[in-house]
């Protein structure tokens, strides 16, 4: 039986074949699990019956727990002797304040152990055959938040362009400013971007564009969170262009069929 503590467990993307087995066993047998809004209920439906469930989702500029206050629930619960299950969307420490609630856990003198799930970006990239690294494309990948206090606070310099692939997380919102950024950073407004939204799920999409069209693809198409933006010549790889294509034809499929 496990001991009481707070696990940090990445939920991963969406489909729940995708968890790891270790998360799958402690999302099975926690006696509380503190749960974003973002996790698929298909990975919710597995949680242990007995469990008592504590929702703190977040949508953009509100927070329904301010993140304390999730920092306090998480050792509270731990050590009113609890097996505590922290789940997240995707990779506790890519973008999820895993390490804010790591450190909280052990200032407070709780056992706190992180199990990583897959992020939106290796998830998504996997699903649309879409490489975030080739030999003859990218030899680097970044991950940025493109809502993360404010854009103007990030220096993206060097991080997109020739030889590179840069993966934006939260960016939807902020795409015209994010296009703005990138172009005024010097990189080309031809250069290619792929948007991949809802991935991994069965209404998973995934749009091509170029940089200039980026804010005005995703009005067209009425993308919506989550979703992530890809910019890189990796988006042009043959073998990724037919999967985008399918990925998106298959999503509107999905709407439209009774």
């Amino acid at each position: 039986m496990e001991k009481a503590r707070v696990y940090l467990v990445g939920a991963g993307p969406g489909d729940p074949e995708l968890l790891t087995v270790k998360a799958a066993r402690l999302i099975a047998a926690a006696d509380v699990v503190v749960h974003d809004g973002l996790v698929d209920d298909a990975i919710m439906a597995m949680i242990n019956p007995a469990a008592r469930l504590i929702s703190v989702a977040k949508s953009r500029s509100r927070h329904s727990v301010p993140q304390e206050g999730i920092n306090a629930i998480l050792v509270r619960e731990a050590k009113a002797g609890h097996l505590v299950v922290r789940l997240k969307g995707g990779d506790p420490f890519i973008f999820g304040r895993g390490g804010e609630e790591a450190e909280a856990c052990r200032d407070a003198g709780v056992e706190v152990e992180v199990v990583p799930g897959i992020s939106a970006a290796m998830g998504g990239a996997a699903e649309a055959m879409l490489p975030l690294t080739h030999r003859d494309a990218s030899s680097a990948v970044t991950f940025v938040a493109g809502q993360c206090k404010g854009l103007t606070d990030q220096n993206w310099a060097g991080l997109a362009g020739k030889g590179r692939t840069l993966v934006i997380y939260m960016g939807i919102a902020t795409a015209a400013d994010i296009t703005e950024k990138l172009i005024s950073d010097g990189l080309s407004p031809d250069t290619p971007v792929a948007v991949l939204e809802r991935v991994t799920r069965p209404n998973a999409r995934a749009l091509r564009t170029i940089l200039t069209d980026l804010g005005g693809m995703i009005a067209r198409e009425g993308v919506a969170s989550p979703a992530i933006i890809v910019v890189g010549d990796v988006v042009l790889k043959s073998d990724a262009e037919d999967r985008l294509k399918a990925m998106a034809k298959r999503a509107i499929e999905n709407e439209t069929s009774p």
